[in-house]
């Protein structure tokens, strides 16, 4: 509906894109309501413990960051859109000081500047050590809090209402109920769907529901087979990431018999990228038959504790004492670099669509993702979707949201977890189509995925919806990989079966 605020937009998502989007578009006078699947501060922005690039210092320049982007992008980055990220991301960082993020920053006030895999310099600035996401959740729902941003908390995106070849709002579930909530447009930042494979950084709820939804919609979509994994989780245990930091303060990856195996594979060894490290570390962990080995010893105590204070708490509730032994890391999925398909401004090819975040993309990480890119993305685009809305005019709505929304039909929205058919999938998926792919492996398991969804009947519970989502993601993500003939960036075939253990 339009207001005499302006236009009315709903923002799917509560991570560092959607937050920025919302709060740009509510300063610039539009009617916002944030929609979230969980409560505030949930999702993944919080887990992130890297940091944000972006920051320029002593030999440093955008075109630096640029450079490090395109290589680890393996050649099918976008050059716009990494110039886009690349000149705004000072801008970006310099809006979350200004709303309240508390960077690490020195005695003398100057923010601490790190190094990770495959940067050229130290750009990457973080807060709290490696609790980098947390804090910039908290600042920016801080400010959303005392905004006029109407939040929905604890409610599922069920499809897009597409009217007239336009998005025009979104279905959701929420109290056990399907309800419209009607927009002149929609702003997605529903994140990723680590939850496609059995091995993940992800929480519980990213199952790619916003991905799917576009699908759904017609919306154009691409890159589904570029999924990054990340190289070093905890061994023991629930998933929990180890940082790229720790590799960039200096730890190294060692074998059973105590060497450094990755210079096997790249000559930057544990700094190479992330898809080249997390092969390495598969194919070690199989020959030796179990996991691989991450030594920070060398860091000492003290600054182990200080520079990465969650690390250190969780390695030790676990039984590990990481400044005085190696502890044993495995390779899991982190990242999608494949999305809703995106301009430089978040318009999607659904007129009244814009994605912004790891939901979209925008062509910035190509084949495989550099290392605290993808909050800055997150902030870069997040902002140029809300000013997108502000410069284009949108055609209004015809009639009015509805005031409470309509209520279509009872559902149950209890969440059942890990389904029995979930499993099923994550492990298909990180069989055959994780970091080792095979061409008879990823046709075997696209007959397997279309076998299972034409089983599956229509959904009626939250967690069947989310199924659902990963069923069709899946399909799609195994025929983008299957039509892609040669390795690239984090999609990598192999002439012979090789199945990830666990």
């Amino acid at each position: 509906m339009s207001t005499a605020l302006g236009t009315s937009i709903v923002v799917v998502g509560s991570g560092i894109a959607g937050l920025t989007a919302a709060l740009h578009a509510s300063e610039a006078g539009h009617a916002v309501t944030l929609v979230t699947k969980g409560a505030l501060g949930a999702g993944c922005t919080p887990l992130a413990q890297g940091g944000v690039a972006g920051v320029y210092g002593s030999g440093d320049s955008p075109g630096r960051h640029a450079a490090d982007t395109l290589d680890a992008g393996a050649g099918l980055s976008d050059s716009a859109a990494v110039d886009v990220l690349v000149q705004d991301g000072t801008a970006r960082i310099a809006e979350l000081i200004a709303r309240g993020v508390a960077f690490d920053s020195a005695s003398d006030g100057a923010l601490l500047l790190g190094r990770e895999a495959a940067h050229s310099r130290a750009r990457i600035v973080h807060a709290g050590g490696d609790a980098t996401g947390a804090e910039i959740s908290r600042a920016l729902i801080s400010q959303l809090r005392q905004s006029s941003v109407e939040i929905v908390e604890h409610a599922f995106l069920v499809d897009l209402i597409v009217e007239g070849g336009r998005a025009r709002g979104i279905r959701m579930l929420r109290e056990r109920a399907l309800v419209d909530l009607r927009a002149d447009a929609v702003i997605l930042a529903t994140g990723g769907a680590g939850k496609l494979y059995a091995h993940t950084t992800n929480p519980l709820g990213a199952t790619g529901d916003g991905i799917a939804a576009a699908l759904r919609a017609g919306a154009a979509v691409a890159d589904l087979e570029f999924v990054q994994f990340h190289p070093t989780v905890l061994a023991a245990g629930p998933a929990f990431l180890v940082s790229e930091a720790v590799r960039g303060e200096g730890a190294t990856l060692l074998d059973d018999k105590g060497r450094r195996f990755v210079f096997d594979t790249h000559p930057d060894g544990e700094l190479a990228p992330r898809d080249v490290v997390s092969r390495a570390i598969a194919r070690q962990a199989a020959a030796q038959e179990g996991p691989v080995l991450l030594d920070a010893t060398m860091l000492g105590a003290e600054r182990l504790a200080a520079r990465f204070p969650t690390i250190d708490r969780v390695t030790r509730e676990r039984g590990f004492d990481w400044a005085r032994e190696p502890i044993p890391v495995t390779p899991a999925a982190h990242y999608l670099m494949g999305g809703v398909v995106t301009d430089l401004d978040g318009h999607s090819s659904l007129p009244g669509l814009f994605a912004v975040g790891e939901v979209a993309r925008t062509g910035v990480h190509g084949a495989n993702r550099l290392a605290s890119n993808s909050l800055l993305e997150g902030a870069v685009f997040g902002a140029r979707a809300a000013a997108a809305i502000e410069r284009h005019r949108l055609v209004p709505l015809t009639q009015p949201v509805s005031s409470p929304p309509a209520t279509l039909a009872p559902l149950d929205d209890r969440t059942a977890g890990e389904t029995k058919r979930r499993r099923q999938l994550q492990q298909l998926m990180w069989d055959h189509v994780g970091l080792l792919r095979t061409e008879h492996g990823l046709s075997e398991a696209l007959d397997t995925i279309r076998a299972l969804r034409a089983a599956t009947p229509s959904p009626a519970t939250l967690a069947e919806h989310e199924d659902a989502n990963l069923l069709l993601l899946a399909e799609a993500t195994a025929s983008a990989a299957l039509s892609r003939t040669e390795s690239v960036g984090a999609h990598h075939l192999t002439a012979a079966p090789a199945l990830i253990g666990a």
